[in-house]
């Protein structure tokens, strides 16, 4: 079997799906992307499909090998998603062609059901507990809200107290019988940040996520002593030499992103590597159902796996959103809180293709907010 094709299609909300097709018909998708850069992750697709044309799709590894470290510059986002994509296409069509999921090509299933959770804002807290009663409807147990929108430095008396309240109003909302994950989306300062995680402890977080931006990481240890609440991070780390010194520092939960952190060969190894620190994997994703797909996969064959992120209608998600491009909804169709694992085999999505090729048509670009503070400084976002 030989790859004759690779085609990529960038379509709404913010998503890019590659498509690689064989010279037997077997046909594997991924989706390679960062978030507001799409098009510049679609122009690395290209250049590595230079290499992967003509080559035999079952020899994933020896690829992984080639697109990550056959050039002199290594690493990087555009690099790893473009990579992440199309690495998830070839396990994607090393499925179908034995006629098996991919977890059990990782080594078979540890679970039969995986625990999701549901996003609820938490920028704007006016609804938040009107969210949250809709989530725990649907089945949820477990939501995930931002700690906070533009934060100052050094957080005012105001600002602490404004994050205390909107996690204490989740909290009333949900229970103590479910999980409430915090995410700092790295908009807080190492200083900030403990001062936040100190109040918001006795409200019992499942995790913060990303309370530091990655280039801090060498401040992790400090944060993560100085707190009783688990400390989650990695959506924004795109292999295993990055994650080891965050896994290093104690954190509680490797947050490796699909699209982002070398597709399903690197996050597996990236899992590994955390069950040897005791660190649990909770896979970000906020993106589309090729990305949620692939890590399901991971999640069913992981057994330090804690729960999965998923974007059923979340905020991003305008003109499109998770079951749009999809011709079975089953897959994603989670009941008690909970994606349960069926037998379709590659990725078991089933992308409808007539869809996306329309919706490439007519795509613009989306691009992240650019914030600032009241002196007309650069905020974090």
């Amino acid at each position: 079997m030989k790859i004759t094709r690779i085609e990529t299609f960038q379509v709404p909300p913010r998503w890019l799906f590659c498509r690689v097709e064989t010279d037997e018909g077997l046909v594997g998708w991924g989706e390679p992307v960062v978030e507001g850069r799409a098009e510049v992750v679609r122009t690395a697709v290209e250049v590595l499909s230079e290499y992967l044309v003509g080559q035999d799709p079952a020899r994933i590894q020896d690829h992984w090998q080639v697109m990550t470290k056959g050039g002199f510059y290594r690493g990087g986002p555009v690099l790893s998603s473009a990579v992440a994509g199309l690495d998830q296409a070839l396990w994607d069509i090393a499925g179908k062609r034995h006629g098996v999921p991919v977890h059990t090509l990782l080594g078979g299933p540890v679970r039969d059901a995986v625990r999701v959770y549901a996003w609820v804002g938490g920028d704007e807290p006016a609804q938040l507990a009107e969210h949250i009663e809709a989530q725990v409807e649907a089945g949820f147990t477990a939501v995930k809200m931002n700690a906070s929108g533009r934060i100052s430095p050094l957080p005012t008396a105001a600002e602490t107290a404004a994050v205390v309240e909107r996690v204490s109003t989740a909290r009333d909302a949900l229970g103590w019988d479910r999980d409430v994950a915090i995410d700092f989306h790295g908009r807080f300062t190492p200083a900030g940040a403990r001062r936040v995680l100190e109040r918001i402890a006795p409200l019992h977080p499942l995790f913060a996520e990303e309370p530091l931006l990655p280039e801090h990481t060498h401040v992790l240890p400090r944060l993560v002593e100085a707190s009783t609440v688990p400390v989650a991070t990695g959506e924004r780390l795109y292999g295993r030499a990055e994650f080891l010194p965050a896994l290093q520092s104690g954190i509680a939960v490797a947050q490796p992103d699909l699209s982002h952190a070398g597709g399903i060969s690197e996050v597996h190894r990236i899992a590994s590597l955390a069950d040897t620190f005791g660190a649990q994997l909770a896979p970000h994703c906020p993106l589309g159902p090729i990305s949620l797909a692939s890590s399901l996969q991971v999640a069913f064959s992981t057994p330090n796996f804690l729960i999965q992120e998923q974007s059923l209608g979340i905020h991003y998600n305008k003109d499109a959103d998770l079951l749009s491009y999809v011709m079975d909804p089953a897959p994603f169709r989670f009941t008690g809180g909970q994606a349960h694992r069926t037998e379709l085999p590659g990725l078991g999505v089933l992308v409808d293709e007539e869809a996306v090729r329309a919706a490439d048509a007519s795509t613009a670009a989306w691009r992240n907010p650019v914030w600032r503070h009241p002196d007309g400084g650069f905020a974090e976002w």
